[in-house]
């Protein structure tokens, strides 16, 4: 098939958590013989801290963040067999939802593919006026970032066709052991960045069980965190580029994943961090949420915690055997 991808961007991780999740899905599609042109727009500072090159397995075009620039790429991409848009592109989000729309047709497949479902339905629900939703029902599909039974019967509910949730996943060519980096040396490492949904479960967590244990050193990893105030013992990182995501997990003695609320509330939405610290063999501490046990063993391969004081008796109690 040749697909047209509307997305926040497949080369930088920058203020973009679901680039590695694009990239895996990507190079898989490239791997079975489909052909993939990734639209992303220049915003945000993406270009200027890219993770990687464009890459062999797709075709990178980056336009300008204008409605212009958005009607002439939907011109380009008119006449492929899919056109998905993401969603979380950032910029131009309620265009490109209706225009991706009108390329519909008897040979072309529209999808919508969404990175944070939880959120999204969240948004929908509350506000029946909310333009998205009236659309929702014309997508031939709608693919999920997760949520499980839980988001299929909410999108089905609000008139999706059919709804079919992809899962985070391990791609081996990319999340894998390293050696350790002393950068990366403390008792718990987080990696996230700054997010209003984030940062009270983030403060509770991390920054709480970093408190309790002033002896070790905490890691935090991410961006828009420079201003917030943190524990001693917690040492700011700043953006952890993806080449160096391997390492900040195997260095730790533990890394943590954290969900933010809507992924917390509807369970079944294992982070791209959980995978990539399963990739590396990283000791990894999770905040508990529905469907857990149905990707990782809890108390085999990976330690949950309901809260902040449970996070701190788990770190206390790991040693570098267990």
């Amino acid at each position: 098939m040749n697909i047209a991808f509307f997305g926040s961007s497949l080369v930088s991780a920058y203020w973009n958590g679901a680039a590695t999740y694009y990239r895996g899905i990507v190079r898989a599609l490239a791997e079975r013989g489909h052909r993939i042109t990734f639209y992303e727009p220049d915003a945000f500072d993406r270009q200027q801290h890219r993770d990687i090159p464009d890459p062999p397995w797709a075709r990178v075009v980056v336009y300008p963040a204008t409605s212009d620039a958005v009607h002439e790429m939907m011109a380009r991409a008119r006449g492929a067999d899919l056109v998905v848009k993401a969603s979380g592109v950032g910029v131009l989000d309620e265009l490109l939802e209706q225009a991706v729309l009108e390329l519909q047709g008897p040979r072309t497949l529209v999808a919508f593919w969404d990175v944070d479902a939880p959120a999204t339905l969240e948004r929908v629900m509350r506000d029946p006026g909310e333009p998205f939703r009236a659309l929702i029902p014309r997508y031939d599909i709608v693919l999920t970032y997760g949520g499980g039974a839980p988001v299929v019967d909410a999108y089905q509910a609000i008139g999706a066709q059919r709804c079919v949730p992809i899962y985070n996943a391990l791609d081996p060519s990319t999340h894998h052991p390293v050696a350790p980096d002393p950068t990366f040396a403390g008792a718990l490492g987080f990696l996230g960045n700054r997010l209003p949904d984030r940062e009270r479960r983030v403060e509770d967590y991390f920054l709480h069980a970093a408190a309790q244990l002033p002896e070790h050193r905490f890691l935090l990893g991410g961006s828009g965190w420079a201003d917030k105030a943190v524990p001693l013992n917690v040492s700011y990182l700043g953006h952890v580029y993806t080449r160096d995501h391997n390492a900040f997990n195997v260095t730790p003695l533990a890394v943590l994943n954290i969900s933010r609320d809507s992924m917390a509330a509807y369970g079944f939405s294992p982070a791209t961090r959980v995978f990539e610290a399963a990739g590396a063999g990283a000791c990894l501490i999770t905040d508990a949420w529905e469907g857990l046990e149905q990707f990782l063993e809890p108390g085999v391969e990976v330690l949950a915690a309901h809260d902040g004081d449970e996070v701190a008796a788990h770190v206390a109690g790991l040693t570098p055997a267990r």
